[in-house]
């Protein structure tokens, strides 16, 4: 029987091994004190394990090299996904933007259900125990020494992730054990994270939440992305479902240098429809001041920061606002801008962007080009998808697909 090492125990990783469990002597090391820590993290610790799309769908949605995902995606698509999960007994259900979620809203019976997987298939599982190098003979692998071990082994499938949440034992290594095995590492960086932004103020919005807004992103007098949905101001800038989704889209603008946000807190109402709301808002609080007359238009929580950049006096009554003062009101609440300047860093990102160049992975099989029965799945290869369970989809088709690969090998 064929002994194969996976090294990591997390989405890709535990689905190889329960694939390749069923025939092959596997052995899954994981250097962490349990399997899956990002998966508990995932879905706000609900986990959105997969999108109920098709593959079509989900390529769409892989914004870094998707023709790679090809022979992954359509051997192991997302409805095969829900079969897996379902067939070891985790109930699934379907919510909004058609993201799969387990009944239960708790990540720990994803994982549970991948240990019950491999189980089923008799793995053995190792943890805390490190890697620490990859012996090779005549072009290919033949053995896998930890901090504590040595392996023999037919074939090794490395699943290490990338470098976000390194709170969650994504630290890097498995970069570091295939640099020394030939193969090359693209600059990694943060994506789907919050944005740093130059302004002090938001430190004053922290916490605020904004629905249904319109974000766009310029450089100079260009518009590269925008896109409508919810936004969260944090104490260094701004986060949320747009925000996320641009840190992904604009990953290499932003990393370049500074971007202009302008947020459209009303993109319902065109110009003259929002000037004749704020019109009709002043003529209900016609003796009142200023500052007390916008409660309709902004959150509470906003007003103080909007008076500020338009600098009219709280105290002023709202019978002597001026055409021109009004314009300002108006320009900012369909101008909301403020500057991005960088992206957050790992400790808050999704997943990472970059990694090993897909070029030097088989698409077929996941078996490395520079290395004989080596097979490199999940996070760590330069594959990265906007959020609604598409980067999970990633690490089940790519970990099962090199887990078929192994378990079909010969010897």
């Amino acid at each position: 029987m064929k002994k194969v090492v996976i090294i990591g125990g997390g989405a890709s990783g535990m689905m190889a091994a329960a694939v390749c469990g069923s025939g092959c002597d596997v052995t899954l090391l994981e250097q962490n004190e349990k399997l899956g820590k990002k998966i508990y993290i995932t879905g706000k610790g609900r986990c959105n394990l997969t999108n109920d799309s098709d593959v079509e769908k989900h390529l769409s949605m892989v914004k870094r090299n998707p023709k790679f995902l090809y022979s992954a995606f359509y051997s192991f698509d997302p409805y095969a996904t829900m079969s897996f999960f379902e067939e070891h007994g985790l109930k699934l259900k379907t919510e909004h933007g058609n993201r799969v979620f387990p009944v239960s809203d708790h990540a720990s019976d994803v994982i549970k259900t991948l240990e019950r997987a491999m189980e089923e298939a008799g793995v053995t599982v190792r943890l805390n125990e490190k890697v620490t190098h990859i012996e090779t003979n005549q072009g290919g692998v033949c053995g896998v020494k930890t901090n504590r071990s040595y392996y023999e082994a037919d074939a090794v499938i490395i699943a290490t992730g990338g470098i976000s949440y390194p709170s969650c034992g994504s630290d890097g290594s498995g970069y570091e054990l295939v640099k020394k095995l030939g193969h090359t590492v693209k600059t990694c960086t943060p994506s789907l994270v919050g944005l740093h932004t130059k302004e002090e103020w938001v430190k004053e919005l922290m916490g605020l939440s904004l629905r249904n807004v319109k974000v766009s992103y310029y450089k100079g007098t260009k518009c590269l992305f925008e896109e409508q949905g919810e936004m969260l101001f944090t104490h260094t800038g701004i986060s949320g479902p747009v925000v996320l989704t641009a840190s992904s889209v604009l990953n290499d603008e932003i990393v370049k240098g500074p971007i202009e946000v302008r947020i459209d807190l009303k993109p319902a109402l065109s110009r003259e429809q929002l000037d004749k709301r704020i019109l009709r808002d002043f003529e209900e609080n016609i003796n009142r001041q200023f500052g007390n007359s916008l409660n309709k238009l902004l959150p509470a929580k906003m007003i103080p920061v909007v008076l500020k950049r338009i600098q009219i006096a709280s105290t002023k009554k709202v019978n002597e606002i001026t055409k021109e003062e009004r314009m300002q009101i108006l320009n900012l609440l369909k101008g909301f801008s403020l500057t991005v300047t960088g992206l957050g860093d790992f400790s808050q990102a999704v997943i990472t962007k970059g990694g090993i160049p897909i070029k030097e992975v088989d698409p077929s099989t996941m078996e490395s080009k520079l290395v004989k029965r080596l097979y490199l799945c999940g996070e760590m290869l330069d594959l990265d998808a906007l959020t609604g369970g598409f980067n999970l989809q990633i690490a089940w088709s790519t970990g099962h697909l090199a887990g078929d690969s192994v378990l079909y090998m010969e010897q």
